[in-house]
């Protein structure tokens, strides 16, 4: 079997030789806090080892994608939300899904400077690049 190295994430960011890219996705807001706070921080954490991410966010997730909606969301013994997104945003990808946003009347103007909306279609082209592993939460 031949390995192939890992095609770059959106915004053609390149990957480290060998690294494999994470495309997560986060399927919850505050009424599962542990859940979407582990999504954030396995993102950030991905991101502190050099590893492409796409964190998507989707269902009830998809409101943190707007300014000042992550630091609602309080969990003992985690890092801030907004913190975590911050590190995200800073090296990674952050989209919010297409039909998500729609549910919510959530709009581009509307969401963090970075974030961005997109559907299905990316998201899979993302979760079967080579070398890429999806994670849900």
């Amino acid at each position: 079997m031949t390995a192939h190295p890992p095609a770059p994430l959106p915004d053609d960011v390149p990957a480290p030789p060998g690294a494999r890219s994470l495309v997560i996705k986060a399927t919850s807001g505050l009424e599962r806090p542990e859940a979407v706070n582990q999504a954030f921080t396995v993102a950030a954490a991905a991101v502190a080892a050099g590893a492409p991410v796409s964190l998507w966010l989707t269902g009830e997730s998809a409101w943190f994608g707007l300014p000042g909606r992550a630091a609602e969301l309080e969990l003992e013994h985690a890092a801030p939300l907004g913190d975590l997104l911050e590190a995200v945003l800073a090296a990674g990808t952050v989209t919010v899904c297409t039909q998500c946003a729609a549910r919510r009347d959530i709009t581009e103007p509307d969401l963090l400077p970075g974030v961005r909306i997109a559907g299905a279609s990316v998201f899979v082209e993302e979760a079967l690049r080579p070398g890429a592993q999806a994670l849900v939460y």
